[in-house]
């Protein structure tokens, strides 16, 4: 036996989808000089997810930021968290050709790969509930002191 579906209208077709979390990361902005030198990731959010509080944002976060997140959800969550992009400990070394970590084609892939990570993490229904990932997502700044919790559908 066939399940009968009912005819699709144009709403269906082409309305807004029922759930849904887009995450983008993109404008990267390399800031300071010498040793404080480091670049920011402009993470921009739409989602009509009940879950989450602002249903679009948009924060700048550090790589630093995003290892802060994952180190997070592997103390507090089941959460089997995804790798980060490496390190790129070979680009901070002197006397290269290019500009190390600053250097444009670095940037880009490293955006992609954090964009990939932020969106399997978020994507995970556990890691949704989890206060880091939300201040992570949506706080101008992160409170690194906060009390990890879980959040509560309201």
């Amino acid at each position: 036996r066939r399940l009968i579906s009912k005819p699709q209208n144009l709403n269906d077709a082409y309305g807004p989808p029922s759930n849904f979390l887009e995450i983008d990361v993109g404008n990267p902005q390399t800031v300071g000089v010498g040793r404080g030198r480091f670049t920011t990731y402009e993470i921009r959010v739409k989602t009509n997810l009940p879950i989450f509080k602002l249903k679009e944002s948009t924060v700048r976060r550090r790589y630093s930021d995003f290892e802060w997140l994952r180190n997070e959800l592997e103390r507090e969550s089941k959460v089997v968290v995804p790798p980060l992009p490496g390190k790129a400990l070979l680009r901070q070394l002197p006397f290269r050709g290019d500009d190390g970590i600053f250097d444009d084609s670095f940037i880009e892939e490293r955006k992609q790969a954090l964009e990939q990570f932020i969106n399997k993490v978020a994507g995970h229904p556990l890691a949704q509930n989890e206060r880091c990932l939300h201040m992570f997502l949506q706080d101008e700044v992160i409170d690194k002191n906060y009390t990890p919790s879980k959040i509560r559908h309201t």
